[in-house]
């Protein structure tokens, strides 16, 4: 018997506990305020409309319907689009490695707090104190052992939530999880808002530069912080609907869904750069060089923000830092279980089965984010897993889905049970707007990375974790592909709902 999620609030709150990230904190106000600020906003809402809520609609209601991961809902659909749901699988099995070390200095970081242990200098403790970082993604120079106790706890973690399953064990944790987040983050803002200098922040975050929106490149970064914010394009979203009861609205969740995960990264956005308007003041300078994006956000240039706080510094840092772990860990279980969802559906076997055929290999390649060189590894792979592989898998789903494939069959199946329709609107949406903006953030990034490399990393760090990285996804995709399963392909017209859940 296929498990299910016990309610459709259990099933929203895991959805959204999935959305809302480590990016949402870190990556949209920045984002956001380097793209146009206030003006951002537009095309971004443009692409949540065009993007965001038709594909999860569309991951929703394939899920749903074909009742199975990626790669059974793919090859159901068609047998030749199987290697398309393993290339998801493999791209979430990649995310979920290097997630890991991120959640380990979330939860470093809030033991961190209570001494503010960074001292003067933030940044040099994170990158020799803490983490004793390399000058090479090549030269692993040794594994951290100072990150080993918090490693193991969050593996244990992860895995006991895992073997419980999707109703005993995520639904529960993010029922759990999703309340103390958005709780953390109220004082979050709360604190931010009251600060000399917000304003200047918010400032910064929010005053419109029109003159951004002539620019292309901003409104592939809003099509891009929307394909990242709401875990679309790899697999997540079909391997959560395809524990959904067949009665469910896809269409109504998919706007709940989309609306609270964005309206979160809107309200964690307020908080974080009233923050910085603070630091700026206190530090003389713009609230431009106070900014910083991704991990020198979190770990470098706001644990100097928090030092600085006049009172309640350590409930302040625990407030933080507890908040990108707890968004890491509902996003962390998500990512794990589309890879346990994938095994599980096209071999048959038990869940527990699966999950330990997932946690094993996985367990053992993380180990290569808590050596010296980490950090340096993490940057690359993320880059390009998410600007090269979820975006190009993103682009082939909907090639495959909208072209070669009776999409109206979709919207007919994703109105069954809604209280509002979707209209034709929804197909020529996802076949030719988004398509062609996924398109060119292909050719944007790849073009980039070939001409410039990433992040002035040596060209055999890129080859080999950049390069390497999406050509180790292909291959394991195809490997996967060929494989023998067992009868999980059978055709849907000819079972019944009832045995295949």
């Amino acid at each position: 018997m296929r498990d299910q999620w016990n309610s459709k609030l259990g099933f929203l709150l895991a959805a959204i506990g999935s959305a809302v990230g480590l990016g949402n904190i870190w990556r949209f106000p920045y984002v956001a305020a380097t793209n146009g600020g206030g003006a951002f906003l537009l095309p971004y809402f443009f692409a949540i409309i065009t993007a965001g809520i038709p594909i999860l609609i569309l991951e929703y209601t394939m899920g749903k319907t074909y009742r199975a991961g990626a790669p059974v809902t793919f090859a159901r659909i068609n047998r030749r689009f199987e290697w398309l749901g393993w290339f998801q699988v493999m791209i979430s099995f990649v995310i979920a490695i290097y997630y890991f070390a991120i959640i380990v200095w979330c939860l470093s970081y809030i033991g961190f707090s209570f001494t503010q242990a960074w001292g003067n200098d933030p940044t040099r403790f994170f990158t020799e104190d803490f983490l004793g970082l390399t000058d090479s993604a090549l030269n692993l120079g040794g594994i951290n052992t100072s990150l080993l106790l918090p490693f193991l706890l969050i593996w244990a973690v992860s895995a006991f939530i895992m073997y419980k399953g999707v109703s005993k064990g995520i639904e529960t944790v993010c029922k759990i999880c999703l309340p103390i987040l958005f709780l953390m983050t109220l004082i979050l803002v709360i604190r931010g808002i009251t600060l000399p200098g917000a304003v200047d922040g918010l400032n910064y975050l929010f005053k419109p530069d029109w003159n951004a929106l002539k620019d292309p490149g901003v409104w592939v970064a809003a099509y891009g912080q929307i394909f990242f914010s709401l875990s679309i394009g790899f697999g997540i979203m079909l391997s959560y609907s395809s524990y959904l009861p067949k009665e469910t609205d896809v269409v109504n969740s998919a706007f709940i869904t989309a609306t609270a995960n964005h309206g979160y990264e809107l309200f964690a956005g307020i908080g974080v750069f009233s923050i910085m308007g603070y630091m700026a003041l206190q530090q003389g300078v713009s609230v431009e060089e106070v900014a910083a994006s991704g991990i020198g956000l979190a770990f470098m240039t706001f644990p100097t923000a928090i030092s600085a706080l006049p009172a309640l510094n350590a409930i302040f840092g625990v407030c933080f830092f507890g908040a990108l772990f707890i968004a890491g860990i509902t996003s962390l279980v998500s990512i794990l279980q589309t890879v346990v969802t994938g095994f599980h559906d096209k071999f048959e076997v038990s869940h527990k089965k699966a999950v330990t055929i997932v946690m094993v290999p996985s367990f053992v390649l993380s180990f290569l984010f808590i050596t010296g060189a980490g950090m340096n590894i993490l940057d690359i792979v993320d880059a390009f897993i998410n600007n090269i592989g979820i975006v190009s898998a993103g682009v082939i789903e909907l090639i495959l889905i909208t072209r070669f494939f009776d999409a109206e069959k979709l919207r007919r199946e994703a109105n069954e049970f809604s209280n509002f329709s979707i209209g034709r609107w929804w197909i020529y949406t996802l076949r030719i707007v988004t398509t062609v903006v996924l398109g060119m953030m292909i050719v944007l990034n790849t073009r980039e990375y070939l001409a410039n490399g990433y992040g002035g990393y040596a060209s055999a760090d890129i080859n080999v974790f950049g390069w390497g990285t999406i050509l180790f996804v292909v291959v394991f995709a195809d490997v996967l592909t060929t494989m023998k399963g067992k009868d999980g392909y059978r055709d849907l017209d000819k079972i019944s709902y009832k045995e295949v859940n």
